[in-house]
């Protein structure tokens, strides 16, 4: 019996319905910021900004002549930042995405620039924004995570005094438990004000190098 061939057919993608017609994608890099909006807004819709401050307020007033109501941007180090306190200052909903979630997406063609598959993806609602709480709760983390940094940092100092210490052979921290303490910075600060020999030399001969006056004539 001849066996039946299957056709095969191909399947077409699905045509996704535009959720956030009013969507923009961004790009942030160092130097750059590329943004990608509709095709149907502008006759450039792809553009590219500086970082500069003055830039990004500009690239804010071409989004708002675009009337663009929502920005999808990855969270690319610290460069995110700046753009987006000002887009979120001047009114725009902000989506901070997960580079890794936007890689995860099937579909994307090689000639799509990335701004341009944020925007797309942002406009058919395949984007999910992570959290990001307020500004205040924001500035009050930074100063924590800084006072962090300058504990972890403190603790490398200790390490160079103890090792500047055994190099000079004054085996300070093996006699004190606490070289940081009242006790041990009170004979650091005497050990680095004691008397050298160019101060003794100073406080003899004076700054200029005259010698002082005996009182004898």
């Amino acid at each position: 019996m001849s066996r039946k061939r299957r056709s095969s057919k191909k399947t077409s993608a699905p045509v996704l319905h535009s959720l956030n017609p009013n969507a923009a994608g961004v790009d942030i890099g160092a130097t750059e910021v590329y943004i990608a909006i509709p095709a149907d807004r502008d006759p450039q819709p792809v553009r590219h900004f500086s970082t500069f401050t003055e830039d990004l307020h500009a690239a804010a007033d071409w989004l708002k002549s675009c009337n663009i109501e929502t920005v999808a941007m990855e969270s690319t180090g610290v460069y995110w930042i700046p753009l987006f306190q000002i887009l979120e200052a001047r009114g725009f909903q902000v989506f901070l995405v997960n580079a890794h979630h936007v890689k995860n997406v099937p579909g994307r063609k090689s000639d799509v620039s990335d701004c341009q598959w944020l925007q797309y993806l942002h406009s058919v609602g395949l984007l999910r924004g992570s959290f990001r709480p307020e500004q205040a709760v924001c500035t009050v983390r930074s100063i924590l995570r800084h006072r962090d940094g300058l504990v972890q940092m403190a603790s490398s100092h200790v390490q160079h005094i103890q090792k500047a210490l055994d190099q000079m052979n004054l085996q300070l921290h093996h006699v004190i438990s606490d070289i940081t303490g009242m006790t041990g910075l009170a004979i650091i600060v005497s050990l680095d004000t004691a008397q050298s020999p160019c101060r003794t030399h100073r406080s003899t001969f004076g700054n200029d190098g005259t010698p002082p006056a005996t009182g004898r004539v």
